[in-house]
């Protein structure tokens, strides 16, 4: 079975270990490993590995030997790349996707909350500067409270109403996935970062909009994601 990885940065593995990391190569540790402490981690799911991202470098990986399996990621004894990509332009279009699904899902109508994702996907092709991107993440941060503030008050006057309630609460998530997935920033692993709060965003609005809604959020978001990365892999 194959899992998924996202590399510091360096490229070296964690714990003190240091060891620069190739692809096609066996990287085994010797003392007893332990979840979230030590050893060679990884996620079956993609979506699991993208929370835990440290960088924008994902890698596709083997785990051999001893293996410890949780909910979200398993640890082993030994574990080889079979390749690596850098995947920071992906992330920040696959975060633009979420915020864009947040955002018809709840009806959001703001353009400052569209605009936001536009300006970022300019910025992506080098047409917006970074003062522009500042501007819009400005106006959609201001949304976001606003989006909120709706919320907060549906809840306090007319608590009765569930779907008016649902309909705010999804509004807020939504506007903060479109707030979320622009950020840039200079430091590594801002795309990673923002792809997966944007997708935590797009599910949990939809999550409130609809009964049941999350699951298939998630589900569509783990499709569209491998996909944008088996194309990028393919055109290397």
């Amino acid at each position: 079975m194959n899992y998924y990885h996202f590399l510091n940065d360096n490229k070296r593995l964690g714990y003190g270990d240091n060891r620069h990391v190739q692809v096609g190569k066996w990287y085994r540790v010797k003392e007893p490993i332990k979840l979230c402490q030590y050893g060679m981690h990884a996620s079956e799911n993609i979506l699991d590995a993208l929370s835990y991202a440290e960088s924008n470098t994902l890698c596709l990986v083997e785990l051999t030997d001893d293996v410890i399996h949780a909910n979200d990621k398993s640890v082993a004894s030994g574990r080889k790349v079979i390749c690596m990509l850098d995947v920071e332009m992906i992330l920040h279009e696959f975060a633009c996707k979420c915020a864009e699904r947040a955002l018809k899902t709840a009806k959001v109508t703001d353009e400052r909350c569209w605009k936001a994702i536009k300006v970022k996907r300019q910025w992506m092709k080098n047409l917006a500067t970074d003062d522009e991107l500042a501007a819009a993440r400005a106006a959609a941060r201001a949304a976001t409270w606003d989006a909120a503030e709706a919320a907060a008050w549906a809840a306090a006057w007319d608590a009765a109403e569930a779907a008016a309630w649902a309909a705010a609460e999804a509004a807020a998530w939504a506007a903060w996935a479109a707030w979320d997935a622009w950020d840039a920033g200079d430091a590594a692993g801002d795309a990673a970062r923002a792809a997966a709060r944007a997708a935590r965003a797009a599910a949990r609005a939809a999550a409130e909009a609809a009964e049941a809604a999350e699951a298939a959020e998630k589900q569509w978001q783990q499709k569209t994601l491998l996909r944008m990365i088996e194309k990028a892999r393919a055109q290397r």
